[in-house]
């Protein structure tokens, strides 16, 4: 399963999103069934954060919703955020060129 997703943050709040969606990149590579779990600063848009991860199934990225971190990082999000942006799953096999 691969997710993307992104948030933009309101100017003064952007140092404690980024902050929050680094605790929150950190605690989900330690979950069972992240392969890949990170964030980046877009670099047009210096207060989007833009999220990028791999997980092996559903079955685990439905766990990884379900732990009270990301609850807590939704919470972050509510609270810092100009726009939430969006999430966006993708189901996909890779292949070999």
């Amino acid at each position: 399963m691969i997710v993307r997703g992104d948030v933009t943050a309101r100017p003064e709040s952007f140092e404690r999103l980024l902050e929050a969606s680094l605790a929150h990149v950190a605690r989900s590579r330690t979950e069972t069934g992240c392969v890949e779990h990170g964030v980046a600063v877009d670099a047009e848009n210096p207060l989007r954060l833009v999220f990028f991860e791999i997980w092996s199934d559903a079955a685990a990225l439905k766990t990884h919703f379900a732990q009270p971190g990301s609850a807590e990082f939704m919470e972050a999000v509510a609270e810092f955020a100009a726009d939430r942006g969006g999430l966006h799953i993708y189901s996909a096999d890779r292949v070999k060129v």
